[in-house]
């Protein structure tokens, strides 16, 4: 306790006082949305770049530990403090806005604690937007963080393939600041050091700007729910449309019927659009574009050429296909976490693999599961697109199972399933949400130790102290 009131007192030396939380306000900032519950020395919101900078300097001066934090939407506990109630807790959602865009160069500036939807709502005026789709509104630093992908990075690819330059604070002796804004697409006059903050969980430097790239407003979507005759068939459905539809197709979504179930049965403003039970899986299509229709003319009936030959007598690969308005089957699609979230206590799993394996090893995870946790039902849905799959599981009811015999059963089922997903499939434990306290030690499990190594070497040239973040890369 003596040394959160010091380090309070020592900030409040130079500090805005607006620029610090008052203690009894620092609950929402210490507790994770999904993971992390820990205790700050303080929490502090800079409210200018130059006072970040007086932050960080003086973190190094009195080796005092911190870790940044965007919207506090992260889903693995990596913005939020430990227990230990000595680290400083830097929140940048007062570093915020637009402070550039560029419609001819389709980019656009912003300070690391906007949030997305503040991007697109500016990139909107010049008919462009920042295209990765989130459920979520987070700040561009923590996207950045997080290299965050989302519904469309079939499309438009994650936000590593929409950065062309950083502005970052180091945790040095005076915070120097390192920045390359001018977003050049070519450059290949030395290290392009940008990457080593993208999807590193904010653990080697704060991002405190970034230039973004825009691309063209879709001016014209449709969606189709598309049934699969069987699982196998989905990568194959996956590689006709690519094929058929170039840039027009925007996305590729899973849905499992549980998932799907969970949906309906928890946002009573949807409304089923199959005409029958459920079906075991469907496939999200959104095909878009920004095309006059003297060009594209018709996109519903370019998606119904592109599947024709899939309804193949000799070999249909598609049961059934619903056409209907993008933002019907869309609001399905982003009702599930909710639905899934109150069906009751979720053991959340964002895994990836190769996207043809994607049908096996739903397949294999699917059957492990109801041999070995009979408990547990399967809600999974995600992105057939890129290979991700949101596999969560639901214990629907908990209570009957006193709760120092549920943490055996949950880190039994993690270790089963990340070792499917690892070692047998070639796959990640960590599509997109990054690594955080909450499955840091599955980063130490499969990571390959020269990559340990590689990481730990860089963490110790941009953080010699190791101050910033509570994780270990």
């Amino acid at each position: 306790m003596a040394q959160r009131r010091s380090v309070r007192a020592d900030l409040a030396a130079f500090l805005d006082p607006r620029s610090i939380v008052p203690a009894e306000d620092a609950a929402p900032y210490e507790r994770g949305y999904r993971y992390g519950a820990g205790r700050a020395a303080c929490v502090v919101r800079p409210g200018a770049i130059d006072e970040l900078r007086a932050v960080v300097d003086y973190c190094v001066r009195n080796d005092v530990r911190f870790v940044v934090q965007g919207a506090n939407t992260g889903l693995v506990g990596a913005s939020n403090p430990d227990d230990r109630g000595d680290q400083l807790l830097v929140n940048l959602d007062r570093l915020a806005g637009v402070e550039d865009i560029d419609p001819l160069d389709r980019s656009a500036v912003v300070l690391a604690g906007t949030r997305l939807s503040k991007v697109n709502e500016a990139a909107r005026v010049h008919g462009l937007c920042f295209p990765i789709d989130l459920g979520a509104d987070p700040t561009i630093g923590g996207m950045i963080a997080t290299n965050t992908g989302g519904s469309r990075m079939l499309r438009f690819g994650d936000v590593r393939d929409n950065l062309l330059g950083l502005e970052v604070v180091l945790a040095d002796t005076g915070a120097s600041a390192i920045s390359n804004l001018s977003g050049l697409r070519k450059d290949n006059s030395g290290l392009d050091w940008k990457h080593l903050f993208v999807g590193t969980g904010g653990t080697f430097g704060v991002v405190t700007r970034a230039r973004v790239k825009l691309h063209t407003l879709p001016t014209r979507t449709t969606s189709a729910l598309i049934v699969p005759q069987t699982q196998e068939d989905i990568p194959q459905i996956v590689f006709l449309l690519e094929a058929g539809l170039g840039d027009l197709l925007h996305a590729c979504e899973g849905m499992s019927r549980n998932a799907m179930r969970a949906a309906f049965r928890h946002n009573s403003s949807l409304r089923s659009p199959f005409a029958d039970d459920i079906p075991p899986y469907a496939l999200l299509v959104e095909v878009g574009t920004s095309l006059p229709e003297g060009i594209v003319a018709d996109l519903d009936a370019a998606l119904a050429d592109v599947l024709a030959p899939a309804f193949s007598d000799t070999a249909p690969l598609i049961k059934d296909v619903l056409v209907g308005r993008s933002e019907d089957f869309w609001a399905i699609r982003h009702s599930i976490s909710d639905g899934v979230a109150r069906s009751g206590l979720v053991i959340a799993f964002d895994i990836s693999v190769k996207r043809p394996e994607l049908p096996a090893f739903r397949a294999a995870a699917t059957r492990m599961i109801a041999r070995d946790f009979p408990m547990l039902d399967v809600y999974d849905f995600g992105h057939c697109g890129d290979g991700g799959d949101h596999f969560n599981l639901v214990w629907s009811d908990p209570e009957r199972t006193p709760e120092a015999e549920r943490r055996p059963v949950i880190d039994a089922v993690r270790r089963q399933l990340y070792d499917l997903v690892v070692r047998d499939f070639g796959g990640t434990f960590s599509a997109e949400h990054g690594v955080g306290p909450s499955n840091q030690e599955f980063y130490d499990r499969y990571t390959p130790e020269a990559q340990r190594m590689l990481s730990s070497l860089l963490k110790e040239g941009l953080d010699a102290h190791g101050l910033i973040g509570n994780i270990r890369l």
